[in-house]
């Protein structure tokens, strides 16, 4: 019998890679996974997702591939890899996607689209993913998942009208929803990178240089300051480049923030294994758009300066 599923493929099989992709296939989608440093463990033991809300999930069978020219072509693409290798990861992207792929970038930090773009060819339709989730990797093929899991979904570029654009972010969402993963369309990835960056820019960083997850963070006044203060200059800074934040914003995620388990963010898990930090994506291009828009981020600046120092002091050590 033929299979008339579509075929997705996961490039990046970490804890986001992992966790989408095992949802997409516990939905009865056909997931292909392409694995570097787990792929043996993956073989052997498939992928597990020991989730806070949703108990353990497993995908025991797994299709998994170490090179990229071992996987079928696949109509859509969920690129879980960090933004840090964006430029590596293109003509990999290149040679997994069928004609007219859709390929969804699920990274932090602001303008991957934009970069990403131009290294790719023209008949793959690019598409913003902006995931609201809590998890790491815990082992090889072990994801840990304490909480949420949204996506949010927008057209970038490519061939597609606009309302063919809006018909295929519609497909999108309906493919993570009938898997048991929220979704939403939404209608500009950059407004969307940006608001999503006014919790990761502050709670990243602060949780490498202080070492303390979410709850000492927020439960002691001077860090819980500090935090407060990186919010709302990215939120200032957005504001500056046109992009119009939610009334009371920072506010709001502190708060929903509070009510989540105890949480490191995954620049945090970079440092802890000595990984290079999406240290450009998530502040340089603030800082960079920010000063062609005429506003100052001084104490974000400062956190960058600190954090460059950090990596360039444990990678110059390997």
């Amino acid at each position: 019998m033929q299979d008339n599923r579509a075929r997705i493929g996961v490039i990046g099989t970490g804890a986001i890679g992992g966790f989408y992709g095992v949802m997409l296939a516990q939905g009865g989608h056909d997931v292909h996974f392409l694995l570097r440093s787990e792929y043996q463990a993956v073989r052997d033991n498939g992928i597990t997702i020991d989730s806070m809300v949703l108990g353990e999930l497993k995908a025991e069978s797994v299709n998994a591939y170490q090179d990229v020219a071992d996987m079928p072509p696949c109509d859509w693409l969920l690129v879980g890899a960090k933004a840090t290798s964006n430029a590596d990861l293109a003509p990999i992207i290149a040679a997994a996607a069928a004609q007219n792929a859709k390929v969804i970038l699920l990274q932090n930090g602001l303008n991957n689209e934009e970069d990403l773009r131009p290294l790719l060819p023209e008949h793959i339709h690019l598409i913003g993913g902006l995931c609201y989730v809590c998890l790491f990797r815990e082992g090889p093929g072990v994801v840990k998942h304490q909480a949420n899991g949204l996506i949010d979904l927008g057209y970038h570029s490519g061939p597609a009208s606009t309302e063919q654009a809006q018909a295929i972010i519609s497909e999108a969402a309906q493919m993570f929803i009938g898997s048991n993963v929220q979704a939403r369309p939404m209608a500009n990835v950059d407004a969307a990178r940006w608001q999503k960056l006014v919790w990761n820019a502050a709670f990243n960083g602060v949780h490498v240089i202080l070492n303390a997850g979410t709850k000492d963070l927020l439960g002691n006044p001077s860090s819980r300051a500090l935090v407060e203060s990186l919010m709302a200059e990215v939120v200032a800074a957005a504001e500056a480049c046109g992009h119009s934040m939610p009334p009371d914003y920072p506010a709001k995620l502190l708060k929903a923030t509070e009510q989540m388990p105890d949480y490191y963010a995954s620049m945090y898990h970079d440092w802890l294994h000595k990984r290079p930090m999406e240290l450009d994506r998530l502040y340089g291009e603030a800082l960079r758009q920010a000063a062609e828009a005429g506003c100052s981020m001084p104490k974000t600046e400062a956190m960058l300066h600190m954090l460059q120092y950090i990596e360039d002091s444990y990678l110059k050590a390997k």
